[in-house]
């Protein structure tokens, strides 16, 4: 049934669509083909998993096999830290809930993950749905083979660890085309850190494990739409059908598992560091704010300030106004500091502080690599993947940040422009 809810988000997609248009490096090339085809194959992915017949069984098996990966990885973790990793407890415990520690429960998993990520592309089987991914972009979209390949890479995949797919066709992409690879590589999450993100908010929002993937896959198109609006590809260029093979490779199984685990320690590292800096420095700037009166008779805070300046574009994907404080903090949050670090306040917000749905769509707004920490990763990876490109890219980074946030935004305003039923609610 549609709701008023469902127009609110239609004309937040609208919103976001029209800033992109107005950053646009060509107004007169607006690409309508393509933001029909785009929105089409979104719309599509979602009825895929959500709305077709025996769709809940799909839904059943993707969080089934969430939790067998998290079950498996205790097991690990357990046998590495003992009780503190959730084993068998030495001392009689009056507070179970103590007993989850972050560090032992969630980050592990992006070890694992990261590590079966590696084998499965060895094996050939990630390569294949990779593939199938780049030819539905390429036949819906018209992107030429190298760009559609690294476009669906980027769902699986790390935006720095994609673009080796096609390193052999890095120095041929256009202006156009290099521009598209990184908003996408901002606008989509890595297989490694969205199962992570699936069991932080498991226990708040029904079949995360399903939101996060979508989420994953549908800020793909959108990528590609954005992008196209703000530096739209110029008569007779790019488009290029490049072959599907691959310099992504590992010489077996052992040493594809030795080094996926090894990508995925750095990136347990980098989120454990930039959580206790956060944290940090959020004690320290509300300390600094607290000098300050009160205002509207609540303290001034860095999460009030946040909530203030995005709290409009929150409620122009579809939330409503009265939780559009807190999701536009958790919005400041995803685009200053980390994606992973909004979801675990999203996680941390209780079931009954807000509702399912704007949980849902703040789901889909935050999955995204589009934050300003990205900027640098950006440049120093792709730098070394380009050399010669690398001024180019450092010109581009920053309007590719605003397109990759804006991206995952109008992925939260689709959904939000979808009826209720179709997710259960």
């Amino acid at each position: 049934m549609f709701r008023a809810e469902n127009a609110q988000s239609l004309a937040g997609l609208g919103f976001v669509v029209a800033v992109c248009w107005a950053l646009s490096e060509n107004k007169g090339a607006f690409p309508w083909k393509l933001a029909l085809g785009s929105i089409a194959v979104q719309i599509g992915l979602v009825l895929l998993l959500f709305g077709l017949p025996g769709a809940q069984g799909l839904i059943q098996t993707v969080n089934d096999g969430v939790d067998g990966l998290a079950a498996a990885t205790a097991k690990g973790t357990q046998f590495v830290f003992g009780y503190m990793g959730g084993g068998d407890q030495p001392y009689q415990v009056t507070n179970t809930g103590a007993l989850f520690v972050f560090a032992f429960q969630v980050l592990p998993l992006i070890l694992v993950i990261s590590a079966l990520s590696a084998l499965l592309w060895h094996w050939g089987i990630l390569k294949l749905v990779t593939r199938a991914f780049g030819l539905l972009f390429q036949k819906t979209m018209g992107l030429g083979g190298a760009s559609a390949l690294a476009v669906a890479a980027n769902i699986f995949l790390g935006m720095i660890e994609s673009p080796i797919v096609i390193r052999a066709y890095l120095d041929k992409l256009t202006r156009s085309e290099l521009f598209l690879m990184i908003v996408v590589g901002l606008a989509t999450v890595a297989g490694s850190t969205m199962v992570a993100d699936a069991m932080i908010l498991k226990a708040v929002l029904p079949n995360a494990a399903a939101h996060v993937l979508v989420a994953s896959i549908i800020s793909a198109p959108a990528g590609i739409l954005l992008a196209r609006i703000m530096v739209p590809e110029k008569a007779g260029q790019g488009g290029f059908y490049a072959d599907y093979g691959s310099l992504l490779k590992y010489d077996s199984s052992i040493d594809a598992i030795s080094k996926g685990t090894m990508d995925g320690l750095t990136v347990v590292l980098n989120i454990s560091a930039i959580l206790i800096v956060f944290v940090a420095f959020v004690a320290i700037g509300n300390g600094l704010l607290s000098v300050f009166p009160p205002v509207l008779g609540e303290p001034l805070t860095v999460e009030r300030i946040l909530g203030v300046v995005f709290a409009p574009l929150a409620w122009a994907m579809g939330v409503h106004w009265d939780e559009a404080l807190k999701a536009g903090y958790l919005l400041g949050v995803k685009l200053m500091l980390t994606e992973f670090i909004a979801f675990i306040q999203l996680g941390a917000v209780p079931v009954g502080e807000m509702s399912e749905r704007t949980r849902m769509i703040m789901t889909y707004a935050l999955c995204g690599f589009a934050n300003v920490g990205s900027v640098g990763i950006t440049v120093s990876g792709m730098g070394v993947l380009m050399p010669e490109r690398r001024n180019e890219i450092i010109g581009m980074v920053c309007k590719a940040l605003v397109a990759g946030f804006l991206a995952t935004c109008m992925t939260g305003a689709l959904v939000g422009a979808m009826p209720r039923e179709l997710f259960g609610q």
